[in-house]
């Protein structure tokens, strides 16, 4: 891979070969150059690419445009103008998912509402695309979108939805509480310990019999011990410790749970 700044290409070549390439990682380092560079010259190219016909070319365009610029930010609103204006119109599935993900690199509260549309999508694609737009937003609009998005069918949704919501805002209210609750006996391993996780981090004390079967159970997920450092409840303390004779995933993680969970000694009277 050519670094970025060392990438002697024009900006057409670059484009055309991340719309050409059969090598999936040339493409796609051929697109992060065009990122990198940032210049009213790339806007102006992908800015066009998203007028389209071709729903590949649209996807490259709005691809561009989502990170322009990185790791500053090169014409933010402008991108963000012409991400929403195509949300508006456009009919591609595929071209619509990219959309939703370009607008979560922006990080910009305008992007909720026109996202928000999207959350009962068919194509489930799109709804990971809602997830990852609401993503680190705390207004209530997002996090109702998310608590929604918590009960997906698709068990990958379930998973980025609970992590949003459990680890990546801070809002704290019975719902945020309740809606991960519900996934503390989902049938997917990931969703189930994020879940697990953001209520640890709420100090939700409906954490606890969970925590306490997986912690002795046969398999143990690195975020189950990473939910007992954050809720620090000494009765998890006997399970982590027998965890040491065997668990080697993450001594230095099981370690910090330990100390967290250890007994304190009783106050002298």
């Amino acid at each position: 891979m050519k670094s970025p700044d060392h990438d002697p290409r024009s900006v057409d070549e670059l484009i055309s070969a991340a719309l050409s390439e059969p090598d999936e990682d040339c493409g796609r380092n051929s697109m992060w150059t065009l990122r990198w560079r940032g210049s009213r010259e790339v806007f102006e190219r992908a800015s066009g690419l998203c007028r389209s016909f071709c729903p590949v070319e649209r996807k490259l365009g709005v691809a561009i445009l989502g990170q322009l610029g990185i790791p500053d930010r090169s014409f933010p609103k402008s991108c963000l103008g012409i991400l929403l204006s195509m949300l508006e119109d456009e009919q591609d599935d595929g071209v619509i998912r990219s959309i939703l993900f370009a607008l979560a690199g922006l990080r910009m509260p305008e992007v909720i509402g026109p996202a928000a549309r999207f959350r009962d999508d068919a194509d489930p694609g799109v709804r990971e695309g809602v997830v990852q737009a609401m993503m680190g937003h705390e207004d209530p609009v997002a996090i109702e979108v998310l608590i929604g998005l918590t009960r997906d069918q698709e068990t990958y949704i379930r998973d980025w939805a609970c992590f949003a919501l459990g680890t990546q805002v801070e809002v704290d209210t019975p719902d945020v509480r309740g809606a991960l609750a519900e996934r503390l006996t989902d049938e997917d391993d990931d969703a189930r310990c994020e879940a697990i996780v953001g209520l640890a981090r709420r100090k939700d004390l409906r954490v606890i019999p969970p925590l306490l079967g997986a912690l002795s159970s046969k398999l143990v997920w690195s975020l189950e011990v990473e939910a007992a450092s954050l809720i620090a409840d000494p009765r998890l303390y006997p399970e982590l410790i027998a965890l040491r004779g065997w668990w080697d995933v993450d001594e230095e993680l099981l370690e910090e749970a330990i100390l967290a969970c250890s007994p304190r000694p009783e106050p002298l009277s």
